[in-house]
């Protein structure tokens, strides 16, 4: 007779071995979970990322933060702008006068009489070559003796000498007195005056001491990301990089950059050859083309912190783990390499 369900209260003890309902259900839930991770594991596909923190940062260096400085020695007198101002090239800055207030007066009296003295240098040498030509003529007719005609030329190049020491002088003068009269620092190019120098309004300033701090409005961004010397190995230009900006709401999974919201995207420009100081290497990364823009100016200014992942390979979910616990570096697949297959047995090449 077939054994049925009902049968099992004639058998105390197999009924008292037999699982509870909820265990049942416990295992059954442990061997579908198992199996769900497993096929995750296997069948998922992971985008392997290289992390690296940095800052926002100008392309052109024209477009960095530039420091005004002081053109001429001397002591501020009037400031023209003040901090966080709007300058366009060439505005007024600051205004810096000579500690002697008659040192403009005195230049200009010098150089008159440097130009008086090459007016009489050159009359001076202008009768000298007429007695040359005078001393010639007599010599040849046997009039002046030899001694003289060499005399005057000897004056004629002495005069000569004095001309050309005098132009010297007054292209001294000239040079100092261009330098004592622009006196007037200006803006080198457009921008907002982002810092002063307040304290070089009560204390005499040298020719380079900084005046004032100008940065631009409308930079070209990059982002500077400081990567590990691990994963510098396998990055390359045009690489896509994920990024998230300071201040700028952002949820990232680096796996699974299709399902990040706030995060916008770049590409790698240029690797720095050598390491910083720190040891990571510095990574440009510009706008990738054809995305959308990264934040306005206004809220991604120069200077503020960033947050990227350089996208490497896809692989697997099981594979990323392993990879991650024994501490492997990244996936590297050279497409060209691998649609060239693999390269042949070198040629030796036996000299006879």
């Amino acid at each position: 007779m077939p054994f049925r369900p009902d049968h099992i209260v004639h058998f105390p003890t197999l009924a008292g071995i037999r699982p509870p309902r909820v265990t049942r259900v416990i295992a059954w839930l442990i061997a579908i979970g198992i199996g769900a991770v497993a096929a995750i594991l296997f069948f998922v596909p992971w985008v392997q990322t290289s992390p690296g923190a940095g800052q926002v940062a100008a392309l052109d260096p024209q477009d960095r933060v530039q420091a005004v400085t002081a053109l001429v020695p001397g002591r501020v007198e009037r400031w023209y702008v003040q901090d966080g101002d709007r300058v366009r090239r060439g505005d007024p800055i600051a205004r810096i006068v000579d500690n002697d207030p008659n040192l403009l007066a005195r230049l200009a009296a010098e150089r008159a009489q440097v130009v008086a003295e090459i007016a009489a240098a050159e009359q001076a040498m202008a009768v000298a070559q007429i007695d040359v030509g005078r001393s010639a003529q007599l010599l040849a007719e046997g009039l002046a003796a030899r001694r003289d005609y060499e005399a005057s030329q000897i004056k004629v190049a002495d005069h000569r000498a004095k001309l050309a020491e005098a132009r010297a002088k007054l292209t001294r003068v000239d040079v100092t007195l261009n330098r004592q009269s622009v006196q007037t620092v200006r803006a080198p190019r457009d921008g907002r005056i982002q810092s002063i120098n307040a304290a070089a309004g009560a204390t005499l300033v040298a020719a380079g001491d900084i005046l004032a701090m100008i940065a631009p409005e409308t930079p070209v961004r990059i982002v500077e990301l400081m990567v590990d010397g691990r994963d510098i190995a396998v990055i390359r230009p045009g690489r896509p990089v994920r990024l998230a900006f300071e201040g700028w709401p952002a949820i990232q999974f680096s796996g699974w950059p299709s399902v990040a919201q706030g995060m916008f995207d770049g590409r790698v420009r240029s690797i720095d050859p050598s390491a910083q100081a720190t040891g990571l290497f510095r990574v440009l990364v510009e706008p990738m083309p054809g995305k959308p823009a990264w934040p306005d100016a206004d809220f991604v200014r120069l200077g503020g912190k960033v947050r990227g992942w350089i996208q490497m390979e896809t692989v697997s979910v099981g594979y990323e783990l392993w990879r991650q616990l024994n501490d492997f570096p990244l996936e590297f697949r050279r497409p060209a390499d691998d649609a060239k297959g693999p390269a042949p047995d070198p040629v030796v090449k036996v000299k006879k």
